[in-house]
């Protein structure tokens, strides 16, 4: 019954004749798929064990090899490193932090959280930089972040965001709001009634950075294992190292950090830690240069909007504009996508967001569209932290503000397993505990009511609401963001 109208929703899309949905995504449609890695040969030992080859693992196994090279660093991923969120995001080098800074605050006070969105306008330019230093071509550009507000209610969050986090370490040269003027020459979208302009923020293209850490890594002689399945983390017991149980062996070592993210739901025992929400992507064949005359986005800025079921979108080297945003948010039973294929209702609702914010891209076929998941804690908070009595480490729940997050994550593990004091393991957001999510059929309940009250408050919002709707604060208070 429901396959008729999104076949019907996707036929109003144009689409190129080469369009693809899945395949991983767009990002390794342009470089192509690696050639795979060998797996585990058999059970080892080694230092550090670091579970997942994303972001997480690839920053934690650079970091640590760069300070001691004479560590034995594995790294053991079910597909290949780079397949999940790392490869598949919306490209946004950005400083932007995920969960509520009250909440990090109450660990260890409002100077700790100022210090802690410090380090992430410094991780932005440290991501950068070593990429630069080593050789890493990502398509980087450092043109800003845009926040864009297209209705009366959009438009009181924005500037009420803005005056809020003067207080949370954003002065204002880190933060501001935009005049007319510098707003059209920046980004021309359609109806936008204010918006906010930071720099600390660069496009990228993930699948680039992903490859390009990883030829690193292994070269600075990380043991990097590819379609090899950790099904199970077990903490040190005894005279037991810590252990992570795979399909192939058992790898023992001193330190085991869970750098899994939104697939961790798969490991034995962390089915509720955290939820794998699914975010998907769209992008557009080049747009011409007359196209690009009328809407402006010169700098390579990086764009938001001020929505509940918010999108993000950057325009890429080739001229494209790739968009995205919350599709079918959660999948029953904490389920994962079949190699980034999204739903045709998906397609179309992105599509339609693109079209608005910039008509004059609506004759401009869709080339590729695709979706991952990406980790959430219950109480929307990242976190990390590395324990030297059990051997366990993890770092994640980034909530889709993962890109420069990744990158401090993957320094304070290094402090954390070097048994360092630093300010990095001083940052509110080391050795937090969250509580887990609620068994199925109420976790899947849960979700899909918050993103029904998000989306019923954004159209509410549309029709020229004043101010936020009372349906977008009944579903932050059930979140518990």
């Amino acid at each position: 019954m429901h396959l008729l109208p999104a076949a019907a929703r996707l036929s109003r899309v144009p689409r190129s004749p080469h369009f693809a949905n899945g395949g991983v995504s767009f990002w390794y449609r342009q470089t192509g798929l690696p050639e795979r890695r060998a797996p585990l040969p058999g059970s080892a030992d080694y230092d550090v064990c670091i579970v997942g080859g994303g972001y997480t693992g690839l920053w934690t196994a650079y970091y640590l090899k760069r300070d001691q090279p004479d560590l034995r660093i594995c790294i053991l991923e079910r597909e290949f490193a780079g397949f999940g969120a790392s490869g598949r995001n919306g490209g946004w080098l950005s400083a932007e932090f995920a969960g509520s800074r009250r909440r990090h605050a109450a660990a260890r006070g409002r100077r700790a959280m100022i210090d802690l969105q410090h380090a992430m306008f410094a991780g932005v330019d440290e991501v950068i930089d070593t990429a630069r230093r080593e050789g890493i071509d990502a398509d980087i550009a450092k043109g800003g972040l845009v926040h864009a507000a297209t209705n009366p209610a959009q438009r009181e969050r924005l500037l009420a965001e803005v005056e809020e986090l003067r207080d949370w370490g954003y002065g204002p040269g880190d933060l501001y709001v935009m005049d007319p003027g510098e707003r059209d020459r920046r980004i021309r979208v359609a109806g936008a009634l204010a918006a906010a302009y930071s720099p600390h923020c660069a496009r990228i293209q993930p699948a680039k950075l992903a490859l390009g850490l990883a030829r690193t890594v292994e070269a600075l002689g990380v043991h990097i294992y590819e379609d090899t399945a950790v099904t199970e983390i077990r903490p040190r017991t005894g005279a037991a190292p810590a252990t992570a149980a795979t399909d192939r062996g058992e790898v023992r070592a001193q330190f085991v950090l869970r750098a899994t993210e939104g697939f961790t739901a798969s490991l034995a025992g962390q089915r509720r830690q955290w939820l794998p929400m699914n975010s998907s992507m769209i992008v557009t064949e080049p747009l011409g240069a007359e196209a690009w005359d009328r809407i402006g986005w010169q700098g390579r800025e990086l764009l938001g909007d001020e929505a509940h079921a918010y999108i993000y979108a950057q325009r890429t080297a080739d001229d494209r504009i790739a968009i995205g945003g919350r599709g079918v948010p959660y999948r029953f039973g904490s389920a994962t996508d079949v190699r980034g294929a999204t739903q045709p209702q998906t397609i179309a609702a992105l599509w339609r967001v693109l079209t608005r914010l910039f008509p004059d891209a609506a004759e401009v076929p869709v080339a590729h569209a695709w979706c991952g998941v990406l980790g959430v804690p219950r109480d929307w908070c990242s976190t990390v932290d590395a324990d030297p009595r059990t051997g366990l480490g993890w770092a994640g729940g980034y909530v889709g503000s993962g890109v420069t997050t990744t990158n401090l994550a993957g320094r304070t593990l290094r402090d954390l397993v070097l048994g360092r004091d630093t300010e990095l393991t001083r940052l509110p957001w080391v050795g937090r505990r969250v509580r887990p999510w609620e068994p199925e059929p109420l976790r899947w309940a849960g979700v899909q009511l918050i993103y029904r009250l998000f989306r019923t408050a954004d159209r509410r919002e549309a029709e020229q609401a004043a101010t936020t709707s009372g349906h977008a604060r009944l579903a932050e208070l059930i979140s518990g963001r």
